[in-house]
């Protein structure tokens, strides 16, 4: 599905649960508009949005796009950039995308904006998620992976500059295959803040029996743990 469609339709259905999308490929969007689509999708679900971003990989998706895949990682950061600028600066001028000045408005109800979970595992990704992020996304990263990747951010954290205003960088991870105790608690020792879990819909599994057996195969343990 397309990610702010089916996140606009979860706003309207649900009143307390964060709302994000592992990621939005901002090479892919116009930033004028995404900014205001995201917006929109803050204002209209109270506060609850997490920007998840990434530059994209599946390099025909970006080529029906007319994005080259070397021009990935400049057309994120100007992106990035400009959707910070409109939710920060009450009026931006023109570039040669947009060749007057555009006025943001309403502005996020999450200030200064909403938070941004940079996504991808690339050196260039994990120092772009130390400088700009609320914090990092890992796509199906085994503990060992992602243990070894939050060293990487760690590692990061003096030659790249981090503005205080950010504090801590979060981590948030999607987990592979099934997930067990043991996964869940390996990635807490890691130092993960969010695990991202779900079915594998591939091979025809129904999303409630997975709810069901992750709640009597892994919540209910760690619950009791805690």
């Amino acid at each position: 599905m397309e990610a702010l469609a089916a996140l606009l339709y979860l706003a309207a259905v649900t009143s307390t649960v964060r709302l994000a999308a592992g990621v939005l490929v901002i090479p892919q969007r116009n930033p004028v508009l995404l900014a205001k689509q995201l917006t929109s999708l803050d204002v209209l679900s109270d506060g609850r949005l997490i920007v998840g971003v990434g530059v994209g990989h599946i390099e025909a998706e970006l080529a029906a796009l007319g994005v080259p895949m070397s021009e990935r990682g400049r057309r994120t950061e100007d992106g990035l950039a400009r959707i910070l600028e409109l939710w920060t600066s009450p009026q931006t001028g023109g570039d040669s995308a947009v060749d007057h000045a555009v006025v943001q408005f309403p502005t996020p109800v999450q200030e200064p904006h909403p938070p941004i979970v940079v996504g991808g595992h690339s050196p260039a990704a994990l120092a772009r998620a130390v400088r700009i992020g609320d914090g990092w996304f890992g796509w199906l990263t085994s503990p060992d992976q992602t243990l070894q990747l939050v060293q990487q951010l760690e590692d990061l954290a003096e030659p790249v500059p981090r503005p205080a205003m950010l504090g801590p960088l979060e981590i948030t991870v999607a987990a592979p295959g099934v997930v067990t105790v043991d996964v869940v608690e390996a990635d807490a020792l890691i130092g993960v803040n969010r695990l991202v879990v779900g079915p594998d819909t591939s091979d025809g599994s129904e999303p409630d029996r997975f709810i069901e057996a992750f709640q009597r195969d892994v919540l209910t343990h760690v619950a009791s743990d805690s």
